[in-house]
Order: structure tokens, then sequence, then C-alpha cells
């Protein structure tokens, strides 16, 4: 796989603004941007009411992600290019999410609505939205070849790469969460031991974009990740850790790399299991 792939870049987006073939979708941290301006032809997800279940804090499921592709006008056949603000980071966790359900042909926009902005690239009005036609989407069954459960990160402490990719203050247990998002906290704060904390915003440059492939290898190595085992990538609800994820195995090929979508919300609320305090050593 190379990077032509899985991403795109701004030219190509915009030379693919009117091409039928094409579903623009936005997905950002703040549900409200796209209300104020957004990419020509894009359609929104709103990642916490189409992509969280709201009773059973777990994702959509396949049925659910089926019906919102389906309203949202996407079919099958589309290819579809995500992004948001914040360096993608909720643009990749819907990538993650498309691919657990068996849409390949899915890509992200090289950094993000932060590059396209500092390209002063046109954004139109927030109600100017695209009349899409309803479609029949078809979903897989999930693959959890790449999403990993709470057992799996407890067996794989000391024998697997596990990548926190939350802030240091986070990681060492200073904080339970980032200070802007304060409503999805555990019960302790802390680490997996022998986790390893690559903060997620370490794989972009300043413009939003990925580093190259050699910057994001060495990033990884220098921290002792060893990119031939099995990794599993965690955060706080598994957003920022699908970007990881989206390094590592979209980017890198790193074969084996699950994202913990219960992430430290659910292991930091779990009763029995290891935990520890302090900074990354």
């Amino acid at each position: 796989m190379s990077r032509n792939d899985v991403l795109v870049d701004a030219d190509w987006v915009q030379d693919h603004l009117d091409d039928p073939t094409i579903v623009i979708v936005e997905v950002d941290e703040d549900t409200t941007a796209y209300e104020k301006n957004h990419i020509k032809n894009a359609v929104r997800i709103d990642w916490t009411k189409d992509l969280q279940d709201p009773v059973r804090r777990d994702f959509v499921d396949q049925e659910g992600f089926e019906k919102l592709l389906s309203e949202k006008g996407i079919s099958n056949d589309h290819t579809v290019v995500l992004y948001g603000g914040n360096n993608n980071w909720f643009a990749a966790y819907a990538y993650w999410y498309f691919k657990l359900y068996g849409h390949e042909n899915v890509k992200l926009l090289d950094g993000g609505r932060k590059k396209w902005e500092l390209d002063a690239r046109e954004l139109v009005p927030g109600d100017e939205v695209p009349q899409r036609a309803k479609t029949e989407y078809k979903a897989q069954p999930q693959d959890l070849s790449i999403r990993a459960f709470r057992d799996e990160v407890v067996d794989a402490i000391g024998t697997q790469n596990i990548v926190d990719v939350r802030s240091p203050d986070e990681f060492s247990g200073k904080l339970l969460a980032p200070a802007h998002l304060p409503q999805e906290q555990s019960q302790r704060p802390g680490h997996v031991p022998t986790s390893r904390n690559i903060p997620w915003s370490k794989n972009a440059n300043d413009d939003g974009t990925f580093k190259s492939d050699d910057e994001l290898k060495k990033l990884y190595e220098d921290e002792e990740i060893d990119l031939s085992k099995d990794t599993i990538a965690l955060c706080r609800i598994g957003e920022r850790s699908a970007l990881s994820w989206f390094v590592l195995h979209e980017l890198l090929g790193v074969e084996n790399v699950k994202n913990y979508d219960g992430s430290w919300t659910e292991y930091g609320s779990l009763v029995g299991v290891p935990i520890e305090l302090g900074p990354a050593k």
C-alpha cells in the first residue's frame, strides 16, 4: 500500500469537487464547523450523533452504519474522501469506521481543513448543503483484525507494543481528559503498564499534513516501538488513536495494528487491571 492509496492532496480534491464518483465528507471535533462553512459538495457526519450508540456506550453497529451512509447518499461504489479539523483526528476516526465495516474506497484529505484554509481555498456557506439521493448501502461485518478489546490490552502488557497517543499530562495521570473535552473521563488516571507515550499530534507537520514515512518511522523507533511486533493504539475514546493507527497501518504498512476504541475511558474505569502513574520513561 502506498500513500496514494489512502491520501489525496488538496489539489486532487479541488479537481474532483464535482466528480459524481466521489463523496467528500467532513467529520470534525467541532461539530458546528460545517454549519459555518465547508468544502463545496461535502456532506457532514456528526461523530457525536452519527457514529456513537447513545445507549450502549459503543459505536454505531453494522445496521446503523448502513442506515447512516444510505441517508448520506453514499453507495458501496463511491470513493469517500474524509477531512476535518485538528489535523484530521476525527476524520481518521471515521476512516477507521469505514475500514472496520469493509469500505475499501476511502481516503483522507492530507492536511484536512487546516491545509485547505492555509491554501486560501474556497469554503462555501454552511447552508449550502448538497442534495444527494438516498442509497442502499451494505456494510460488511466488523473487521476485528483492526479493533482491540480490553482483554487484549491486558494480555498485551509486556508482550506487544502499546502506543498511548494522549498528551503527556494525560499519560502521567495529571489530567483525566484534555482540558477542552472534560465530558469523557475515567475513574482513575494514569496509563497501561509498558505502554509508550507518542502523542498523536507528533505525526503531523505544522500545516496539518502527515510527516514523511521516514520521519514517522523514526518517531516510533525512537520510542522503542518495534514495528515488527503486534501493536495496539489507544487514547481516551479511540479518536486520536485512530489517527495513529492510520499512520502505522495505512502509511507505514505495519500489518497487525489495532485501535482500542474503548481506550482510557474504559480501561481507566475497570476494576482489577494494572495502572501506572508518572511520566513516560
